[in-house]
């Protein structure tokens, strides 16, 4: 079973794709991962993607393609793995699958977690960050015991800039813009399911197993 996980920034993609991994014990593979595990290795790849990071250059997709694909291959994903964060653009996805179909396999799932902008804005606004310890909090969802307080060490907590209402909305702007045309994309590949991502994290899992099966 290998799946993509699709949706903006804050749509709890992630999460969802942890929740995948661990039910169906397959691995959850996402690129800043992948990059951080080739550098410490010091491997060829992550040599390559080393020099480009270091000057704040995005790594070019075919890089890319080649440390996502050089992961899939190894043991542990040969009964599936669930992508998440890649591909984020057309150029991606269609590096991956030709990289893919070069030794007989593709993409079962590509599943959108599909979130309306004004939640997601709500929803990042929401989050809290200590600035001693770095444990997440959210005001609606996992708030603190004390407000603005961390649990754990007892220092302040502070939105940061990267949830603030505008930034959150930039990053929307962007993933539209880039992202969203895989959508169509898997659509008319025809491995794409939406889910209603606004319900809660479990209810949201819950469609998903629908779809991939028990």
């Amino acid at each position: 079973m290998k799946v993509i996980m699709l949706g903006a920034p804050g749509a709890g993609k992630g999460t969802q794709a942890k929740k995948i991994a661990a039910k169906y014990e397959i691995p959850h593979i996402s690129t800043g991962d992948i990059f951080r595990a080739n550098i410490k290795e010091g491997t060829e790849l992550g040599k390559k993607a080393k020099e480009y990071m270091d000057q704040g250059l995005l790594v070019p997709d075919e890089l890319v393609v080649d440390l996502v694909v050089d992961r899939v291959k190894q043991d542990d994903c040969k009964n599936g793995y669930v992508l998440d964060g890649f591909p984020r653009t057309i150029p991606q996805a269609e590096a991956l699958d030709k990289a893919l179909a070069s030794f007989g396999d593709k993409m079962d799932y590509a599943i959108d977690v599909e979130v309306p902008d004004e939640n997601i804005v709500n929803r990042m606004g929401g989050r809290r960050a200590c600035v001693g310890c770095g444990a997440t909090y959210h005001l609606v969802y996992a708030a603190p015991k004390v407000e603005n307080v961390c649990d754990t060490c007892g220092k302040e907590l502070i939105l940061r800039d990267d949830d603030k209402p505008e930034t959150v909305q930039k990053r929307l702007n962007v993933y539209h813009e880039q992202t969203q045309p895989l959508i169509d994309y898997y659509k008319n590949s025809g491995i794409l399911k939406e889910v209603d991502g606004t319900v809660d994290i479990d209810d949201v899992f819950q469609e998903i197993v629908k779809i991939l099966g028990e």
